[in-house]
């Protein structure tokens, strides 16, 4: 794993574009032309990686399942007979919450949406994801223990073994499937609604897509999001990954 974790974050960006710098200096003088296009690309991808308005146009094209309505939020039950939120990583070991883990922010946003689809449908919840550093708690236990402590909404499964969202699907599908829960609302990123849906699908199910946290709109950067900007260098790796794993998913699965 730990391997495996070093090699994908040389290969995806920002990694790769490092790389391709540190490549244009060590070829500077054998090669200067290839030292060059190194150099260009290399600058150029981070560049871009940090500009919010080659951001928002790469997230347009993967964020293509719409939102749900608010107003189709109570009639969910007509729909679907259980909301399932993906887990989204952990904080570890976080000081103001007295050294224990905790979901991540944007496990957070999943989980806050679920809760309010739960409150306004009756549904019952899911929570899904597996060991993120290898050590218990899940992050499962840990939205869990947070949509009851935070939003006072009770989740009634928990899939604590998955790694990845198919994982997730095949998994959640192994304890609902054979209770007869196979209409399911998927909670997760808008970025990651594609391969979901396909995960879930494929694993046997009837899908109502739940997508939160749009990142393809625009978010009133100044200047016409020209600018660099520090936070959508991490929303442009999500991206990166995510373009990726819609690719591999369909060669692998």
């Amino acid at each position: 794993m730990p391997f495996r974790f070093f090699i994908k974050q040389w290969l995806m960006p920002p990694g790769i574009f490092f790389v391709l710098l540190i490549a244009g200096w060590w070829l500077r003088r054998s090669w200067p032309r290839t030292a060059r296009l190194c150099f260009v690309a290399g600058f150029g991808g981070l560049l871009a990686m940090s500009l919010p308005v080659v951001m928002q146009h790469v997230a347009s094209q993967i964020e293509t399942v719409p939102a749900l309505r608010m107003d189709q939020w109570a009639t969910l039950a007509e729909r679907a007979d259980a909301i399932v939120v993906l887990g989204s990583g952990r904080e570890r070991g976080d000081p103001a919450w007295g050294s224990q883990d905790q979901p991540t922010g944007v496990a957070l946003e999943r989980m806050r949406y679920a809760a309010q689809l739960a409150k306004a449908s009756g549904l019952p919840v899911l929570a899904t994801g597996g060991l993120h550093y290898g050590s218990p708690p899940s992050e499962a236990r840990l939205m869990a223990d947070s949509m009851q402590r935070d939003f006072g909404v009770s989740v009634r499964w928990l899939e604590e073994e998955s790694r990845t969202t198919w994982e997730n699907a095949e998994l959640s599908a192994a304890m609902l499937l054979p209770q007869g829960v196979k209409r399911v609302v998927v909670v997760t990123q808008a970025w990651h609604m594609q391969r979901s849906v396909w995960s879930f699908q494929r694993a046997g199910f009837d899908v109502v897509p739940a997508p939160v946290g749009f990142m393809g709109i625009d978010h009133g950067y100044p200047f016409g999001g020209w600018l660099p900007h520090s936070k959508v260098m991490w929303q442009s790796g999500q991206l990166f990954n995510e373009a990726v794993g819609l690719v591999g998913y369909r060669l692998f699965y």
